[in-house]
């Protein structure tokens, strides 16, 4: 059973609070003012979810291009081993903190107003404040079905979503004709906005090389949510998402599948200890 949503209802909406408190007053500020906490050599971007979606927001008013990549610890591994990922993560419109140990270094960082921006909230954020300005969404990703799945549930739960389209990718590597047609698909349906669920790594590859060719203001590159929103998977509750044990939870429910990514946890914090200590030092690739 699925709660209907319009703007400004919380409860049962399964999305933060503070994503319904968009700043009152002001406007947040655009990417480029936002700082980035350096984390292994990774910007993971200073935000909270109101400012995340209000930038969104922004982008999608002023007729911009950019793409968002959603972070945690498993991804700052992938970085530290494939540099070409790691200029796209620092490239990005926005990178957020979608782990709870990337908030708290920001916070120790000095940041203090940083929260947790989960991208299957950042999704029901943004599709409920888009109900206000007509937001067109597409979603591209998930295993065959997976993205119809999610549409109908979306659907269920914010009443009068406009969806451009959706559609499943081949997991395997595309002929050139085949992109195009995927492109020239999503351009014909005139999306503002492009949910994006490959997985780590592939999905930001997908969104910097397809950027200057979309025409969509916003890329967002989700992964699981996919499977999360769509009921595909199980989500961790709420409180254990919020102490940083979600990794734990994940790795229960598949660990066939986790235990390659979550083993490299104890040497993520020891290289960050590292990093705090000035014992060794990371750049931000441009």
């Amino acid at each position: 059973m699925h709660t209907r949503l319009r703007p400004g209802d919380v409860e049962g909406a399964g999305v933060c609070k503070d994503a319904i408190r968009i700043f009152r007053g002001k406007k947040a500020a655009l990417n480029s003012d936002i700082a980035r906490t350096n984390v292994l050599g990774v910007g993971i971007s200073a935000v909270n979810m109101p400012m995340a979606v209000e930038v969104v927001h922004q982008w999608i008013a002023g007729g911009e291009r950019h793409y968002v990549c959603v972070a945690a610890a498993h991804s700052v591994m992938e970085c530290r081993r494939d540099a070409p990922l790691r200029r796209l993560f620092n490239q990005s419109g926005l990178t957020t903190p979608d782990g709870m140990p990337l908030v708290w270094l920001s916070r120790w960082a000095g940041h203090r107003d940083v929260r947790r921006v989960y991208g299957p909230e950042l999704m029901s954020a943004v599709c409920l404040r888009g109900l206000e300005h007509g937001y067109r969404h597409y979603f591209y990703g998930g295993a065959p079905g997976v993205a119809e799945g999610l549409v109908d549930r979306l659907r269920a739960r914010f009443p009068g979503l406009a969806v451009a389209g959706s559609s499943s990718p081949l997991y395997r590597d595309l002929k050139r004709e085949e992109e195009e047609r995927i492109e020239r698909e999503i351009n014909d349906a005139h999306p503002d906005i492009v949910w994006v669920g490959l997985g780590t790594g592939r999905q930001e590859h997908w969104m910097a090389k397809v950027r200057p060719r979309l025409q969509a203001s916003v890329l967002v590159g989700v992964g699981a949510a996919f499977d999360f929103l769509s009921g595909q998977k199980r989500q961790a509750p709420p409180w254990i998402r919020q102490t940083g044990l979600e990794w734990l939870f994940r790795l229960v429910h598949e660990p066939r599948r986790l235990w390659p990514r979550y083993r490299e946890y104890p040497l993520f914090v020891l290289l960050v200890a590292a990093q705090r200590l000035n014992l060794r030092s990371y750049d931000l690739d441009p």
